[in-house]
């Protein structure tokens, strides 16, 4: 069995076609007997509203019969593929849910050069980021292919989270393989949760089960790999690394299937539904008798590393995806502009990272030199860009004060660094973390103007764990670029957070300290708990009170902040959608 765990660009049919392609040959070259790719893979994932485009459903079916045909042609017609695409509901008689030519999240065996059967996702996610109930109607069909004498029933991502339908009967049809191709993002801690439901529905299904992930950066979603195989038991046979292309391949013992049941298999499920089982024959007889290898099974990565692989990720592939060739920063010397900085580096490595240090009357001499030097470590291209005189000119046609002066330093940087976009074609990153966005203390049209936003769903704390974590990584690994020891100097780490943007300022002059903040913040955000559970669950009601405040009161600027990647159950943006106008207060 082997597993192409791969980067699929969403649109680039062509390109995603021809990856294919290239890991089926290596498959064969590594002696599969049996191929699989991720979820929509022909079509990358996720595809939004362009599932509603009937141009795009007839290219990606164009595209699958054209793949059978070229696999064919380089001589891996036998090879069995089951790779992911889009399709549409081709039946001529609309049914309730079921209009004719409705889109389809479909999984397709490809053999001989030919489609050989192809079905659709039967649980649609309606929650977090998904939305697959706008697009999609549900599939109602159990492809079950023999191979090499062993029978292998299909499903796709959702089909193994939910309780009853394909998995259920999975087990009725007497399957020796139970093969899951999935989309699955990343979040924290989800690597576990996926091997534990893996182990489960496993042995619900009494077969093995390959688990096959995408890898890769989606907009706000990074994906993070992670396919594993575990056999009948539930214990695990195979695992591939997080956060790179890899093709897990392994040896499994499987028991051959029986005779083949004359005609299709209608079986009501768990969920109240009826699946149809629906069998192939894509090879008679058995795999001769060979020396079973040891499977390779990669070590999940601590939290620290996981998290950072998905901003590095995350980053990348926006970046690369999106054509560009450069990012540009403002640089504060703060800790984090440093983080942000040396993802980038990490991502698309030091010599396409462009920083710009704009101090003003009221930045500290050591936040500059901080700056500096965390360039010279890290091998950044530096400019220094004084911003006094600027916001002495603005100052002198308008008559600013408090609050709204601060804002202008910040707006006249954002104002820099997207004309240095315009003029070199740099991606601007913004620097901003969850912490501050919660609360509303980002500048909009200032520190919150670029295109991609790398520790948006990070929090303030993680922000500094990570920083001190990146610096115990002396060397390389499969994302960090070798930018030498300790590449964040020590001094933005422990210095007290400010903006600087008035004289002697520090966070903590309108802010409780960051801890108390943080997991206030998780309890409203992530958890959704309203003021009284959060007062129940011990925090401090004054502190309540006015959090709710801001924190709902900085909805319209979240709304225009940059995507950035999402590595919590909540982040701003896909996951969480409150109205802007709202009259709703939790804290009355």
């Amino acid at each position: 069995m082997a597993l192409a765990q791969v980067n699929p660009t969403v649109g680039d049919l062509a390109g995603n076609a021809d990856l294919v392609l290239a890991w089926t040959r290596r498959a064969r070259q590594a002696g599969a007997h049996l191929v699989a790719f991720p979820e929509m893979m022909l079509t990358g994932y996720p595809i939004e509203d362009l599932a509603l485009r009937t141009s795009f459903i007839e290219a990606s079916r164009r595209t699958l019969e054209s793949l059978a045909g070229r696999l064919a042609d380089e001589g891996l017609g036998d090879l069995p593929v089951v790779v992911g695409h889009l399709d549409r509901r081709t039946l001529t008689v609309a049914r309730l849910g079921q209009p004719v030519g409705a889109p389809l999240n479909a999984v397709a065996w490809l053999h001989g050069g030919e489609v050989l059967v192809s079905s659709a996702k039967h649980h649609l996610p309606n929650y977090g980021v998904f939305d697959e109930f706008r697009y999609f109607v549900q599939g109602d069909r159990l492809p079950v292919v023999r191979v090499g004498g062993v029978d292998v029933a299909t499903v796709i991502c959702e089909d193994l989270w939910q309780d009853g339908g394909p998995v259920d009967a999975t087990a009725r049809a007497g399957a020796g393989l139970l093969l899951v191709v999935n989309g699955s993002p990343y979040e924290r801690s989800k690597d576990d949760q996926r091997l534990e439901l893996c182990r489960r529905r496993a042995r619900e299904a009494g077969c093995a089960l390959a688990y096959v992930n995408m890898v890769g950066g989606q907009d706000e979603l990074v994906f993070d790999g992670d396919s594993l195989i575990v056999d009948a038991a539930g214990d695990l046979v195979a695992r591939a690394p997080q956060f790179v292309d890899h093709l897990l391949v392994a040896d499994l013992e499987l028991p051959s299937a029986g005779p083949v049941p004359d005609g299709e298999q209608h079986l009501d499920v768990a969920d109240g539904t009826t699946i149809t089982v629906e069998r192939r024959i894509a090879s008679t007889g058995h795999v001769p008798v060979f020396d079973r290898s040891p499977a390779e099974i990669a070590l999940p990565l601590p939290d620290a590393a996981e998290v950072y692989g998905a901003l590095v990720t995350g980053v990348r592939d926006y970046v690369r995806k999106n054509g560009f060739a450069s990012v540009v920063l403002g640089l504060s010397g703060g800790v984090d502009s440093a983080l942000v900085a040396t993802i980038a580096a990490d991502a698309v490595g030091p010599e396409a990272v462009h920083t710009v240090l704009m101090p003003s009357r009221y930045s500290s001499d050591h936040s500059i030199t901080d700056a500096e030097e965390l360039v010279k470590r890290q091998g950044l291209h530096s400019r220094t860009i004084p911003i006094r005189d600027l916001v002495l000119a603005y100052e002198k046609e308008v008559e600013l004060t408090g609050l709204a002066a601060e804002n202008l330093q910040a707006r006249i940087r954002g104002n820099l660094l997207m004309g240095l976009s315009n003029e070199h074609g740099h991606l601007v990153l913004t620097t901003g973390n969850k912490s501050e966005l919660a609360v509303g203390y980002s500048t909009l049209y200032g520190d919150s103007a670029g295109g991609f936003a790398p520790i948006k769903d990070l929090t303030k704390t993680l922000v500094w764990e990570l920083c001190r974590w990146r610096n115990t990584q002396e060397a390389p690994g499969p994302f960090l670029a070798a930018l030498g020891r300790e590449p964040i100097p020590s001094a933005i780490i422990t210095k007290a957070p400010s903006a600087e943007l008035s004289p002697g300022q520090k966070d903590t002059d309108s802010l409780p300290e960051y801890d108390v903040l943080d997991a206030l913040l998780d309890d409203y955000v992530e958890r959704d708990l309203g003021r009284d559970a959060l007062i129940a669950a011990g925090h401090d009601p004054a502190l309540v009170e006015r959090v709710i405040r801001l924190v709902d009161g900085a909805e319209y600027k979240r709304r225009q902040y940059p995507p950035g990647p999402k590595i919590t159950g909540k982040n701003f943006g896909r996951d969480r959608r409150l109205p802007i106008t709202s009259r709703w207060r939790e804290s009355l």
